[in-house]
């Protein structure tokens, strides 16, 4: 007999549905204090609804997107819980408009002066802060070559 999608899940059910192991979904309640599964007696936890769409949301962003623990703390951190159960639901990240971007370094991105519009948000903000860090690495370079 299959739960009501409104039922809370026990960390195996939970496990079983995101197809993870238990131990991740520990781990991940350490590092995400948004992961608040109801504990009752001996330990024993129960995942409501919103958990495992947070939780299927961390994976997505995690295993599908490739960020790091950090980033995804920073992503509930800036847009929070609902933002990534968002992300859970649809399995990607929402494209937006091109982010502002001197000409100069438009002009290294895409040689029309135009970015990717179909780059998602947080893909275009890693890519222009990698950006940043090599065009300050070239700025050193340059520095200690006159120098």
């Amino acid at each position: 007999m299959e739960k009501s999608p409104d039922a809370f899940r026990t960390i195996s059910e939970a496990a079983h549905e995101l197809e993870l192991p238990q131990h991740v979904l520990r781990f991940w309640e350490t590092r995400f204090p948004q992961i608040r599964p109801l504990k009752r007696g001996g330990g024993r936890r129960f995942y409501r609804p919103d958990d495992v769409q947070l939780l299927s949301g961390i994976k997505v962003l995690l295993y599908a997107q490739g960020f790091t623990i950090k980033g995804v703390q920073k992503i509930l951190k800036e847009n929070g819980a609902r933002h990534v159960i968002a992300i859970g639901e649809t399995g990607a990240i929402a494209t937006v408009a091109p982010a502002d971007l001197s000409p100069e370094d438009a002009a290294i991105i895409s040689p029309e002066g135009e970015p990717n519009p179909s780059i998602d948000t947080y893909s275009r903000a890693r890519l222009n802060e990698a950006l940043k860090d090599m065009l300050e690495a070239k700025r050193l370079l340059e520095a200690a070559r006159e120098g």
